[in-house]
């Protein structure tokens, strides 16, 4: 079992830059894909990054695709989610995820961008 805690989530301007990060508790960390998502308000949960257990394959939505940076180190059970350029439309809770049968979540942070 692995359980997940986010970190990082503030109110930040329009164009400014977060560092999210996920920590890991488990000793299995780093066979598991990890991903991020996001729920705005009213709007259902949704992709925004996903990296592989190596670190070696990162994929992202293709509304931050540019702007944000997934990264993992695994020495420290940790996931991180570096979003620049932030848009008022990144305001969501964010969650992480551990990618696997069954998957599992974080309970999220949340990041507000105010315009």
């Amino acid at each position: 079992q692995v359980q997940l805690l986010e970190s990082g989530g503030r109110l930040v301007q329009a164009g400014g830059s977060l560092r999210l990060s996920c920590a890991a508790s488990g000793r299995t960390f780093s066979t598991y894909a990890m991903a991020w998502f996001r729920q705005a308000p009213g709007k259902e949960r949704e992709f925004v990054a996903r990296i592989t257990w190596s670190g070696g394959s990162t994929y992202y939505a293709d509304s931050v695709k540019g702007r944000f940076t997934i990264s993992r180190d695994n020495a420290k059970n940790t996931v991180y989610l570096q979003m620049n350029s932030l848009k008022p439309e990144d305001t969501a809770v964010y969650y992480c995820s551990a990618r696997g049968t069954p998957n599992y979540w974080g309970q999220g942070t949340q990041v507000t961008v105010s315009s």
